[in-house]
């Protein structure tokens, strides 16, 4: 028969096993095994030191659409992912810099008299 000590420590053992292949399963998990750990915006790598900084963004912004294949997941790091979220939320508002709101585009065109400016010159 086993000393109670070690009966407590076989389950401990057991329970974080389970709680590893529980966390396997998880989307995040499938996604940097599939991905690789470079931002899919910004282009910045990470390691294994950094990697809590590295995300998974969902492309149609549905938490529950995880296929097994990924193709709704895209890693992003910290900054880029609360810039999406944020554009998300400006779209969805009808934000804009414009009066009526509307689309984030800009309309200023710096160059566009840049011909004449030159021509000025001679």
């Amino acid at each position: 028969m086993k000393a109670p000590a070690t009966d407590k420590l076989d389950r401990i053992v057991a329970d974080a096993r389970r709680g590893a292949e529980s966390r396997d399963q998880g989307y995040r998990e499938q996604a940097l095994k599939i991905y690789p750990w470079i931002c899919g915006r910004c282009a910045r790598e990470f390691t294994r030191t950094n990697l809590r900084e590295l995300t998974v963004h969902h492309r149609d912004h549905n938490h529950g659409n995880n296929p097994p294949d990924g193709s709704n997941w895209e890693l992003l790091c910290l900054y880029c992912h609360d810039n999406e979220h944020q554009r998300q939320l400006e779209a969805a508002a009808g934000g804009g810099s414009g009066p009526a709101g509307g689309d984030l585009l800009a309309t200023h065109s710096p160059f566009a008299n840049l011909k004449a400016m030159l021509g000025n010159r001679e």
